[in-house]
C-alpha cells in the first residue's frame, strides 16, 4: 500500500496536481509506514528556491537539532502549530536547533512564489523556508501530510515525528533533549509559554462536528444543489429549501472545476449548514489584484459579534488576495448554524471549507 501511494503520489505530482490529503487535526492517524526512527536526514537540494536563508546543505545541518516542517499557507491546521514554531525558534534559535520550513503547495495559487513571500511575511515566518513547488522534498520523506515535523538529532538521525496538530509538549521536550544531548548547556525543561490568538488560535474540539470539505469536484461531499453538479460549464444552481448538517448548496451562476467553483455573476451564493466555533474559506479572484466585494450571514442575519476576522459586524468582507478567509468567530454556545456568503461580483473563486 505504501509503496501504491508513492506511485499515485508521483503520477499526480507529474500531471501538476497536489497530492490527495486529509488536513490533521488532534486525532489524525501518523502513515502506515513512517519512516524508521533511524533513518538520516533527506537531502533538501531539490528544493525550488529559499526563502529567508540561502540553500541550506548538508554542512548548514551538521551538528545541529534539526527540525523539518512541511507546510501550505492556506492549512488551517499548520496555522494553528505556528505560535509553538515561533516560539521554539525565539527560545532555542540562537542554540544548536535549526527549523527549517518546506512549503509544498496544495492549491495552484501557492505555488506562486509572490503569495507565499507574501504569506511567509504576514504569518511571520521568519526561519528558513525551502520552497518544494514539484514535491521533490515530500517524496523523499515519504511524507502524507500538512501539518508534518520531522525532528533529528544533532547526527541527522529521525528521532520524532508530528502528524497534525497537538504533540507540541511531546515534542518540545525531545527538542530539549537532543539540545543536551548535542552538548547544548543551560537547557530548562519547562514548555515555552504560547498565547495564540486569530487565526492561530486552537480549534474547539469539543464542539467541532463539521470537517473539511473542498468545493471543487475532485474531493467534495454532501453536495445538496437540486439536479446535482454540471462539472466544468457555466450552470445555474439554487439552495434547497433546507440543508441537513454539513451540507451545502450554491445560489446563482458558476463553473465547478476539480479544485474550485467560480461565481459567474454577481450575486452568486454559497450556503453551508455547520457546527462550529469558526468558518474558513481558502478563496482567490479569478484575475489576480481584483477586488471583489462580499457578504456573510448566519442564519440569514449580518453576523455581528460571530464574524470573523475578514468581515465586520455587517457582514461586509473584500476578497483580494489568494488565501484562507476566517469569516465566522463565535464568541458564545456552539450549535446547528447556517453560513451563507454571497458575491457582489464575478469571478470570486472558492476552494475548500475549514472549521474550528
Amino acid at each position: 500500500m505504501r509503496s501504491l501511494f508513492l506511485l499515485l503520489l508521483a503520477l499526480m505530482v507529474q500531471a501538476g496536481q497536489p497530492p490527495s490529503h486529509g488536513h490533521s487535526g488532534a486525532h489524525m492517524m501518523p502513515p502506515a509506514s513512517p519512516p524508521a526512527p533511524e533513518g538520516m536526514i533527506p537531502s533538501l537540494s531539490a528544493a525550488t528556491t529559499w526563502l529567508n536563508s540561502p540553500p541550506i546543505g548538508s554542512d548548514g545541518l551538521r551538528g545541529k537539532v534539526v527540525l523539518i516542517d512541511f507546510w501550505t499557507y492556506t492549512c488551517i491546521n499548520w496555522r494553528r502549530t505556528v505560535p509553538h514554531l515561533r516560539a521554539w525558534v525565539q527560545r532555542y534559535g540562537d542554540s544548536k536547533m535549526l527549523l527549517i520550513g518546506v512549503h509544498s503547495p496544495e492549491f495552484a495559487f501557492e505555488h506562486d512564489l509572490d503569495n507565499v513571500r507574501q504569506a511567509a511575511k504576514e504569518i511571520g515566518v521568519g526561519y528558513p523556508v525551502a520552497v518544494d513547488n514539484d514535491f521533490a522534498i515530500w517524496r523523499a520523506f515519504g511524507n502524507e501530510y500538512w501539518p508534518a515535523l520531522y525532528i533529528f538529532d544533532s547526527h541527522g538521525r529521525l528521532r520524532h515525528q508530528v502528524f497534525g496538530e497537538d504533540g507540541y509538549e511531546e515534542a518540545e521536550q525531545v527538542i530539549q533533549k537532543l539540545l543536551t544531548e548535542a552538548g547544548q548547556t543551560g537547557v530548562e525543561a519547562k514548555p515555552s509559554v504560547v498565547d495564540a490568538k486569530g487565526f492561530e488560535k486552537p480549534a474547539d474540539w469539543k464542539d467541532l462536528r463539521s470537517g473539511e470539505n473542498y468545493v471543487g469536484l475532485r474531493r467534495t461531499e454532501n453536495f445538496a444543489s437540486p439536479g446535482g453538479i454540471e462539472p466544468g460549464v457555466p450552470h445555474a444552481y439554487t439552495v434547497p429549501a433546507r440543508l441537513g448538517l454539513n451540507g451545502w448548496a450554491l445560489s446563482g451562476t458558476w463553473t465547478l472545476s476539480s479544485d474550485r467553483a467560480v461565481a459567474g455573476a454577481a450575486g452568486g451564493r454559497i450556503a453551508y449548514r455547520f457546527h462550529a466555533r469558526d468558518v474558513n474559506l481558502v478563496m482567490a479572484p479569478e484575475t489576480r489584484g481584483k477586488e471583489i466585494r462580499f457578504r456573510v450571514l448566519l442564519d440569514g442575519k449580518p453576523p455581528g459579534a460571530s464574524h470573523g476576522l475578514d468581515v465586520d459586524q455587517d457582514g461586509q468582507g473584500t476578497l483580494r488576495e489568494q488565501r484562507m478567509y476566517q469569516l465566522i468567530r463565535q464568541p458564545g454556545p456552539i450549535a446547528d448554524h447556517l453560513f451563507e456568503i454571497e458575491f457582489l461580483g464575478p469571478g470570486a473563486g472558492a476552494f475548500s471549507f475549514t472549521f474550528g
